[in-house]
């Protein structure tokens, strides 16, 4: 751990970590984390809230821990309030403010979110193992659903009688069918048991993750990973192999949550980086699934700007998703594989629906072929001043009506790229799950 004097902030780096506020005493009065450590920390003197008042005069030091991620900050952040118990960081403590992971002690453990440890879960006699405390509801959740992609896990209170939305992305091993599947056959019970042991092994690895950070895994996942190559396991070598890479690329990934530095107010951003005609309010987002061109479906999801309250105080707007307004639409006229002509059909459609509210930007998947076609669609239907992006995925380049050429993604700001990344990721989402609804004969649109 690195210090300094109040007087010397202009020297904290600009990376995610932790931060320790000391006084006289050698615990510390404060810890917090954030993905700008110079940002927060000058905030905190520079623009103190009430909290900060009862405090920061008393601060004469400062430590500091660098790290490579957000992911990384969460984590040890827990971990040092939980060793110091920081005499304001409990102060601030209430049922809001702190957060834990719950893991039920069964055979397919379910993983979950609280702000109550101690609560007793009605109507579920299951002992619970607990891990935290979390600061920050936001990042512990984006950093959950960011693991689950590589240890995939439970959430359902009681098992289903079928699949859900979780298991078609790949996020649950889904029990409920396995359960189903293999129990109806004693000679599958083998396979059934080991199964569960993969997964109460996934559930493990996650709890080290949450626990200790990513350095013990990885040791851990690279000596298994010997081992399975020493006995000539190579397709369960390979397996934990693409682990540990996956992990080292989270770990390293400096975009998980809206970093404080870039709070601010996302829909401002957007019309300036897009040079928008106004901030846009409601915004739609387009893509297209199939397989070959059978079964083809196109999705609408919607983001609207929404308040939201930032750690220094600050009312400020970001882009949540609307599910209720989310619509679905099976191509009726397209005959072939044909992207373009299936965004054209879609465009025309919901434009066909004036009780939906119309929108202030249009983001749609794909390169120039598709953003042209959504140009000349709403060029037709008299609708040319509803502004259109599309992203190209291979090149990262966002074509736009006003520039002439297009902007690269990577030069945006970060709540500019982040919202446009989640509308794209959510969209494409949509569209598959509802494909995959389509084939297998569950849903009628």
């Amino acid at each position: 751990m690195k210090t300094l004097k109040p007087s010397q902030l202009s020297s904290l780096p600009r990376q995610p970590g932790v931060y320790l506020f000391y006084g006289k005493e050698k615990s510390p009065l404060y810890i917090g984390k954030s993905s700008d450590l110079r940002e927060r920390v000058k905030n905190h003197f520079n623009q103190p809230n009430y909290k900060d008042n009862l405090f920061i005069s008393q601060v004469e030091k400062i430590g500091y821990i660098p790290l490579e991620s957000e992911i990384e900050a969460l984590i040890l952040e827990s971990q040092l309030i939980k060793k110091y118990q920081p005499k304001f960081n409990v102060l601030f403590r209430d049922d809001k403010n702190y957060f834990y992971v719950g893991f039920t002690k069964e055979d397919w453990p379910r993983v979950f979110i609280t702000h109550q440890p101690n609560l007793k879960i009605k109507n579920l006699k299951l002992n619970i193992e607990y891990i935290g405390p979390f600061v920050g509801g936001t990042a512990l959740k984006e950093t959950l659903k960011i693991l689950r992609k590589i240890f995939p896990y439970r959430t359902c209170k009681t098992l289903p009688k079928k699949p859900c939305l979780w298991y078609e992305l790949n996020r649950c091993p889904a029990p409920c069918l396995i359960e189903k599947e293999l129990k109806e056959k004693t000679e599958l019970k083998k396979q059934l048991d080991k199964r569960k042991k993969d997964y109460q092994k996934n559930i493990k690895k996650l709890k080290i993750i949450l626990k200790e950070g990513k350095e013990k895994l990885i040791k851990d996942l690279k000596k298994e990973m010997e081992e399975f190559a020493k006995n000539e396991e190579f397709e369960k070598a390979a397996k934990v192999r693409n682990q540990i890479t996956a992990l080292e690329g989270v770990f390293s990934h400096k975009i998980i949550f809206y970093p404080e530095k870039q709070m601010e107010d996302a829909g401002k951003l957007l019309k300036e980086s897009l040079k928008l005609p106004k901030i846009p309010k409601r915004i739609e987002g387009y893509d297209i699934s199939h397989i070959q061109g059978k079964e083809m479906v196109g999705s609408m999801v919607v983001f609207k700007l929404s308040q939201i309250y930032a750690n220094n105080g600050t009312n400020l707007r970001e882009y949540k998703p609307d599910k209720k307004e989310y619509r679905r639409f099976k191509i009726k006229m397209v005959k072939g594989q044909n992207d373009v002509a299936c965004l054209k059909e879609v465009i025309k459609r919901r434009l066909s629906h004036p009780e939906w509210p119309y929108p202030d930007l249009i983001y749609v998947d794909g390169g120039k072929g598709q953003f042209n076609a959504v140009a000349t669609t709403l060029k037709e239907t008299g609708n040319s001043k509803i502004p259109v992006i599309s992203l190209a995925k291979k090149k990262k380049i966002l074509y736009n009506l006003i520039s002439i050429k297009p902007l690269s993604l990577d030069n945006l700001p970060q709540v500019v790229k982040i919202t446009i990344l989640c509308l794209r990721d959510e969209a494409h989402r949509f569209a598959i799950f509802y494909h995959k609804k389509l084939r297998s004969h569950q849903y009628i649109h």
